[in-house]
């Protein structure tokens, strides 16, 4: 069984780096605000909920555990 495992901020420099991307593009191109998504990657916004929660998931920052199915 295969597990989605968060990535650290390190790595994901390393994956938009390695795709020739900037914070700034990754924001403009997820409709987020690049501020925001700056905020997120230096931790003033700690992604617990709101717009902070929906950036983090999408850098993979954070993973939404999937529910587990009940025979």
């Amino acid at each position: 069984m295969t597990s989605e495992v968060a990535l650290t901020k390190a790595e994901v420099k390393k994956n938009l780096n390695a795709q020739g991307k900037t914070l700034k593009q990754f924001a403009l191109e997820n409709n987020f605000d690049p501020n925001d998504v700056y905020r997120v990657m230096t931790g003033a916004r700690k992604g617990f909920y709101g717009k902070g929660h929906e950036i983090a998931v999408a850098l993979g920052l954070k993973v939404i555990p999937k529910p587990t199915e009940i025979d």
